[in-house]
């Protein structure tokens, strides 16, 4: 059995991963890491698991649980896992991070887009980014493995059979994107409460979300250049789910049909990749699960591609897929306590 620990367990993204963990046939969870639930029940915190666990939470010590852990999920703010995360540590276990210290490669561009310092350097280049599809060579033989961005997962697998093969103008990229408001984490924040974003859509962060420069990273890996897009997010009034369309202007010549046979052939052997034909993805059919639902449509008139991307974000866009990353480093079935069909209808 795989011994795990989560640090962060208190957050909607780290419920995930309890609830996930819990029903894995090969793991066992030692600790639930929550300074702010420090000696209550997991149960007092989320009434969903009464009955079910007798986890208590924990103020824990990382450099304790490396040495009962085989690996630990961080699922905590940005800021954190850079003071907490050391060789030493990375020696004894593996670390699963769903935060963002250790996405971005280059510091100077983390450091801007976050407004705080990284502390850990060197750690930066040994890190692996955690997007299954793209890197699982890498990820089977990662100690450090960064867990992707909500937001940018589903951009990415959106458009990196389009960018790879090079049929797009990368500069002329647009993506617009909704999140449900889970995406904002349990806290208390005003523009989150019901009865602030209930019945209303807005657009925010315009032009300088933080997931920016990791979709940039990213997409620029596959086509070996450096460029900007444009990314603009928006919060709607659900609780969880990412719907994700990007623009792009076309640089070659090419039919629907070669198109989505392009996309056919590039996520073949990805199961939890679906492409979804002339049905555009919504958000209610990945609801729960891991999978990324993308629909891609040729626009002949103005020559523009546009893809449609639909993932759930507490999911596929963070405990799910960091569950899936857990499974590829031990050597597991990707699928294993993760292949969830999406309840309907909820």
């Amino acid at each position: 059995m795989i011994k795990a620990s989560v640090i962060g367990g208190t957050g909607y993204a780290g419920q995930e991963l309890i609830r996930i963990l819990m029903r894995h046939p090969e793991v066992e969870i030692v600790t639930v890491g929550s300074r702010s639930y420090a000696g209550q029940k997991f149960s007092d915190v989320y009434a969903n698991y009464e009955n079910l666990t007798d986890l208590i939470c924990e103020a824990a010590n990382i450099q304790e649980l490396a040495e009962q852990s085989d690996v630990i999920f961080l699922a905590m703010p940005h800021g954190i896992a850079s003071k907490m995360v050391t060789d030493e540590i990375l020696q004894q276990t593996k670390i699963i991070d769903l935060g963002a210290d250790f996405r971005l490669k280059d510091i100077d561009i983390y450091e801007d887009w976050y407004k705080t310092e990284h502390f850990n350097q060197p750690l930066l280049k040994e890190a692996v980014y955690g997007l299954c599809e793209l890197h699982r060579d890498d990820i089977k033989k990662a100690q450090l493995i960064s867990n992707p961005g909500c937001y940018t997962t589903c951009s990415i697998l959106s458009l990196a059979p389009l960018v790879k093969n090079n049929l797009i103008d990368v500069n002329s990229i647009i993506i617009d994107a909704k999140s449900g408001v889970t995406g904002a984490g349990r806290s208390a924040i005003l523009t989150s409460m019901y009865s602030e974003c209930n019945e209303s859509i807005k657009a925010y962060k315009i032009g300088e979300h933080r997931h920016t420069p990791e979709i940039e990273q990213e997409l620029g890996l596959l086509s070996d250049s450096c460029f900007n897009l444009l990314f603009t997010p928006h919060l709607v009034p659900m609780n969880r789910g990412i719907l994700a369309l990007s623009y792009a202007t076309l640089t070659k010549s090419i039919t629907q049909t070669e198109i989505r046979d392009l996309y056919k052939a590039f996520y073949q052997d990805e199961y939890f990749v679906r492409l979804t034909g002339d049905r555009m993805p919504e958000t209610r059919w990945v609801k729960g699960t891991n999978f990324c639902d993308i629909g891609v449509k040729l626009d002949e008139r103005t020559n523009h591609v546009v893809v449609v991307g639909a993932i759930d974000n507490l999911i596929k866009g963070a405990a799910g897929q960091a569950v899936q990353n857990m499974n590829i480093a031990f050597e597991l079935d990707e699928k294993t306590g993760i292949d969830f069909i999406a309840d309907f209808p909820i």
